[in-house]
């Protein structure tokens, strides 16, 4: 009923309350992302400059 309401599967719900009982509330405190982005600012800004070219420059026969 509690995954049902929150759309999540019953696992997390039975992770979740796992955790509540072994930790109370702190361990239910969200540890932030999963992942941190792996691209740098500078990174990222050169991608964006090839991504303009278009998938020409790059090898591809078309733009699809």
């Amino acid at each position: 009923m509690i995954a049902k309401e929150l759309r999540v599967c019953v696992r997390s719900v039975e992770r979740w309350r796992r955790a509540w009982r072994e930790g109370g509330m702190g361990a239910l405190r969200s540890a932030g992302p999963a992942n941190a982005p792996t691209v740098t600012d500078e990174r990222f800004a050169v991608l964006e400059k090839e991504l303009g070219k278009g998938p020409s420059a790059h090898g591809f026969e078309d733009e699809r």
